[in-house]
């Protein structure tokens, strides 16, 4: 059995029924059996992050630190440095602020081989409010050295992220969410590769580029607005935030002239201002908007009211297309002059 090609437990006919958490329990378990060298480590939360499927396969390869987040990330930095490779898993939020030094200085710093599969993204854990929504952390972890940043889209797409984070010699933070995220793909089959983003939906008349669960509803929004309205969306699955395809925004920019960006997370130092960056650096003009969270923090409620509050959801994709598509800006199609 290959490292790259390997059959999992679970099938495409499932996928739909599982969490992208429990898919991630399960392609981790059988991670292990070909990677002896695979060690698991949680901070009391063995079952809501699912990282339990694999203590139970490899009880003498499983920790748990109790509610010790920061103490389990500098124990992950030693396993690392011992030649085994941990798969740290805790909520989002915590793996981000709680732990933040220790991710940044015992790991990062040291460009050590510990993966963190943070779960509870985003608003995905609504009911228990802003302590544990994790609408912050890429700001927060795009700005470490040495760390690659995957939010895979749906189940199938996490446990790509997870097969393909063995192949990267470094710390790796994998972001998923905590209930049902709407399935995006149906297959496996399909071109996964770490900092390159997929074109869901081809289009020429702007660019929705979404990250997480929001791609599910930029999909549902290009197809409606093309249904109805005879608007040709592109949409594009920017799964790595690090390193960011910035081949794919500039080709964006330069063929549809408006972009849009979609994620569960705040407006400030996220997906959209990752793009922004793309975009100032390329000296070209367009009309560009940002959605997610505007500056603030989330309440309690469920996932998909906290999503359609923020318009991050399909209707709200919708009515920000609409606008944009209405938007002015300087047209003049010779770049020649502009830096």
């Amino acid at each position: 059995m290959s490292k790259t090609d390997s059959t999992f437990s679970w099938t495409v006919y499932e996928a739909d029924k599982l969490t992208q958490r429990e898919i991630y329990g399960i392609v981790l378990k059988d991670l292990g059996a070909q990677y002896p060298e695979i060690v698991g480590l949680s901070a009391d939360l063995a079952k809501s992050t699912k990282i339990g499927t694999f203590g139970d396969a490899y009880p003498d390869r499983f920790f748990n630190f109790g509610i010790a987040e920061q103490n389990m990330f500098g124990v992950a930095a030693g396993l690392a440095q011992a030649g085994l490779i941990p798969f740290v898993s805790t909520f989002s939020a915590f793996a981000s602020m709680r732990a933040c030094e220790f991710v940044r200085t015992d790991i990062c710093y040291q460009n050590l081989n510990v993966k963190v599969i943070a779960t509870h993204g985003g608003i995905s854990f609504g009911s228990a409010g802003t302590t544990h929504h994790a609408t912050e952390d890429y700001a927060i972890v795009r700005a470490f050295p040495h760390l690659t940043v995957i939010v895979p889209a749906d189940a199938i797409e996490t446990a790509q992220a997870v097969k393909k984070c063995m192949e990267i010699e470094g710390p790796v933070y994998i972001r998923i969410g905590r209930g049902f995220e709407p399935a995006v793909y149906t297959s496996e089959e399909y071109d996964f590769e770490v900092g390159k983003a997929i074109e869901m939906r081809p289009g020429t008349d702007l660019t929705i580029i979404a990250t997480g669960a929001t791609v599910y509803h930029a999909v549902q929004a290009a197809d409606i607005l093309k249904a109805e309205s005879g608007i040709s969306a592109r949409v594009l699955n920017m799964h790595t935030l690090k390193p960011l395809d910035e081949e794919a925004v500039v080709k964006a920019l330069t063929e549809t002239r408006r972009l849009i960006t979609v994620e569960d997370h705040n407006v400030i130092n996220g997906l959209g201002s990752a793009v922004a960056d793309v975009i100032a650096a390329s000296g070209k003009g367009c009309a560009f908007t940002k959605l997610g969270l505007p500056d603030t923090f989330s309440p309690h409620g469920y996932p998909e009211d906290l999503m359609h509050r923020f318009h991050i959801d399909t209707d709200g994709i919708v009515d920000k297309v609409r606008e944009l598509l209405n938007r002015e800006f300087e047209e003049d199609e010779d770049w020649e002059d502009e830096v």
